[in-house]
């Protein structure tokens, strides 16, 4: 299952790197007792350019690139005010494109748990705004799960983030990203879809995400042009 292999493939690269043998001898050159050193020739360049080629080449190899590049935004509750339009403190924070990537930033920034307040944090693909204004998420929707204990979104959020990123949805291209929204009595994960009219597709979605993570509870669907003009009111338009 690719969600497994992402979580293992932190431990692989540790292993790895530990495992590299280094030459007791670094100077290839240097003969035995009683063996006088050979002086290069002139224009010839001592230093191991070939095992500098391979070590790149290795590292390279090492790498598990992504089917899509995401990014992870950040909107900062301590920049908002009731006169400021929303989205105007929503700032990208980091782009990844592999495996390693993807963990050396969720490993170096908090989780859902210990952000402040009001705080909102996006993954979205690569050059998807997460706003009701961008052309992609603009005609799409929402699945929601809802929390009321607080820190129970961190391991949910951690799969749904794997599920999106390893494409384990059937209808993968329909999603857009998703977001955790930490609030004084609850918190939410969400993940938006571009085309909320394709019922199949979105009931597909909502489906596979309930199985990834394991939770029984009915979620719900909403239009974002419902919450656009409904706000709190929208109703789910699917339920699985």
């Amino acid at each position: 299952m690719v969600v497994e292999e992402l979580l293992k493939s932190e431990t692989t690269e540790e292993e790895s790197s530990t495992n590299t043998n280094t030459n007791p001898n670094p100077n290839p050159r240097a003969g035995g007792a009683g063996e006088e050193d050979e002086e290069p020739e002139e224009g010839e360049i001592v230093g191991g350019d070939e095992d500098s080629k391979q070590t790149g080449t290795a590292v390279l190899d090492q790498l598990h690139p992504l089917e899509h590049s995401w990014t992870f935004w950040f909107d900062n509750p301590s920049a908002k005010s009731k006169q400021a339009a929303w989205g105007s403190s929503l700032r990208p924070i980091y782009t990844f494109a592999t495996v390693e990537e993807f963990w050396s930033v969720y490993n170096n920034i908090h989780h859902p748990s210990k952000l402040g307040h009001g705080a909102d944090f996006y993954c979205f693909k690569h050059k998807i705004e997460p706003k009701w204004e961008d052309p992609v998420c603009a005609n799409g929707g929402k699945w929601t799960i809802t929390f009321f204990n607080r820190g129970k979104s961190d391991t949910f959020w951690l799969y749904t983030l794997l599920a999106m990123i390893g494409e384990q949805f059937d209808h993968g291209d329909e999603i857009c990203g998703a977001v955790v929204n930490v609030r004084t009595r609850q918190e939410k994960i969400s993940v938006w879809t571009k085309n909320a009219s394709n019922e199949a597709a979105q009931m597909s979605i909502g489906k596979q995400w309930k199985e990834f993570l394991d939770y029984n509870e009915t979620i719900g669907f909403i239009f974002h042009d419902d919450a656009k003009k409904l706000d709190k009111a929208a109703k789910n338009r699917y339920t699985v």
